[in-house]
């Protein structure tokens, strides 16, 4: 579910997040029929008791359990990652992983009525199709420019600014890019820490590509040089870099 639709509203880009403190997470409910068996409620958090989520008691057991989650999740194999005739997951996919690490990433968003009355104060619930919608990669990309600060993202410049917080703190990564032409896919992807079989790609000693792992065309645990720069491919007319503690 990648495609970008007009319909996911947010309040003007001129306006700060920080100063509509009132705005929350756009959180579903966990669904029975979320499963990693499973296309269904792509929408909603996997109703799974044995994912782990990312231990936050220090650098090393976040690393540890991050990599406890993309092996437990596998996207390569696990039927709700996997591509269909009319779409691919990638946002279901990073949506996932960043559930599970504890940092929130929206699968759907708010409408633009649901903002306006939590800007002015009024309480509103999640519901689907009602109060929030889904939304796809190219809009996540102008989503995390407009509210990434108020749930935390940081925006990062370079892979390997991006590759060097994620080993160093356990932390979680995105690179998010925009398809140029509206209504095709973009892209969003988690940057994942290294280990000793998986690695970065760097020249002369500087990341180029950072570890990744994806759902998509093709759905990969761990990647790095074999799809190169994607963010750059001039399908794209944006891309961002965020870290989140």
């Amino acid at each position: 579910m990648e495609k970008h639709i007009e319909s996911v509203a947010s309040l003007p880009l001129e306006n700060n997040p920080i100063t509509y403190p009132q705005i929350k997470k756009a959180d579903l409910l966990p669904d029975p029929e979320s499963r990693l068996d499973s296309m269904e409620m792509k929408e909603k958090p996997l109703s799974d008791s044995t994912i782990p989520f990312r231990d936050l008691t220090n650098a090393d057991t976040k690393k540890e359990s991050i990599h406890q989650l993309i092996a437990k999740l596998d996207v390569e194999n696990s039927l709700r990652y996997q591509k269909t005739v009319e779409d691919t997951y990638c946002n279901v996919y990073s949506y996932d992983y960043c559930y599970f690490s504890k940092v929130y990433l929206p699968t759907v968003w708010w409408t633009a009525e649901s903002l306006e009355k939590m800007a002015q104060g009024q309480e509103v619930e999640a519901v689907f199709e009602q109060t929030v919608d889904r939304i796809y990669s190219s809009a996540i990309t102008d989503w995390f420019s407009e509210w990434g600060p108020n749930f935390g993202w940081e925006k990062m410049f370079t892979a390997e600014e991006i590759q060097n917080k994620v080993n160093e703190n356990g932390g979680i990564g995105i690179i998010c890019a925009k398809r140029r032409e509206k209504g095709l896919s973009g892209h969003i992807v988690p940057v994942v820490p290294e280990t000793d079989l998986h690695k970065a790609y760097r020249e002369n000693g500087v990341v180029v590509y950072p570890l990744q792992s994806q759902a998509g065309k093709l759905n990969y645990n761990y990647f790095s040089e074999v799809r190169k720069d994607w963010w750059n491919d001039e399908l794209y007319s944006s891309f961002v870099f965020y870290y989140h503690e």
